[in-house]
This record gives C-alpha cells, sequence and structure tokens, in this order.
C-alpha cells in the first residue's frame, strides 16, 4: 500500500535520533543516506514503522529549510508537531520507550474518545503520542 503523506523530521543528531526511534519506539531502518564528507551528516533517511514511513535529515542549513522556516523542537523552544501512532499494548510501548530514555509526559492513561495513550519526547525534544486508538478500525 502506498501512503501519500509521510512526515518529516530534522535533528541536530540525526543518527543518535534514528537509533532511538527505532530502540525506543520500534521503528525499522529502510535507507539511511549518510553524507559522504561527513557521516554524521544524514542527508536522507526512511523508517518504518509497520507499513508507514517517516522521513529524517540531519538540521542543516538549505535553501528549502531556510525558505520554509524550518525549525528543530529544540531550536524552536517547543514542539513544532506531534505524531500518533497506534499500538497494540500501550502501557508495553510505553516501558520500551521510558526504558530507552523516552520522557514520558503524559503516562499511560484510558481516552474519553476510546482506547488508551501515551505522550513522550524524544531526545531532542519531538513530541509523540501513542494509543490504541485507531480511526481506521472501523472503515
Amino acid at each position: 500500500m502506498r501512503h501519500e503523506i509521510i512526515p518529516n523530521l530534522r535533528y541536530a543528531d540525526a543518527p543518535a535520533a534514528i537509533a532511538f526511534l527505532c530502540d525506543a519506539f520500534g521503528f525499522e531502518r529502510h535507507a539511511v543516506y549518510a553524507n559522504a564528507q561527513d557521516p554524521q551528516i544524514i542527508d536522507h533517511a526512511q523508517l518504518l514503522w509497520h507499513d508507514r514511513m517517516i522521513m529524517i535529515s540531519s538540521a542543516k542549513p538549505t535553501d528549502y529549510a531556510a525558505a520554509a522556516g524550518m525549525k528543530t523542537a529544540a531550536e524552536a523552544g517547543a514542539a513544532t508537531v506531534t505524531l500518533y501512532l497506534v499500538v497494540a499494548d500501550v502501557d508495553a510501548h510505553a516501558e520500551r520507550a521510558r526504558h530507552a530514555g523516552a520522557e514520558i509526559f503524559m503516562e499511560p492513561a484510558d481516552q474519553s474518545y476510546g482506547g488508551r495513550g501515551y505522550g513522550a519526547r524524544d531526545p531532542e525534544g519531538n513530541v509523540w503520542s501513542f494509543g490504541s486508538c485507531d480511526p481506521f478500525a472501523d472503515q
């Protein structure tokens, strides 16, 4: 299945972010393209969450980033986006994330709209929400 919306995130330390997202949240590396001159700079990476994808790159000055006014969460001093991912076992997922160093700012709890969920921050301040409520389940 092809998906037409793919979130893109920029990180000051993209190699560390990729490792964290895989270890803490369960993403899998699909493709990682390091810069030929400096392998600590990630020009482009694709991480999979089941059959969904996010893209990661190093936060570097580019014409596109400047024109778009892009900032990392740390540069902005606040979360710039929240991503929601559906998980089967919210409590087990939260423990995995906590064990890998995620900041759990909202503990797993039942939600008024259905399901159970929790909120976490990655090491660079991006906000991630995980829950059992699947809005596509009834389709």
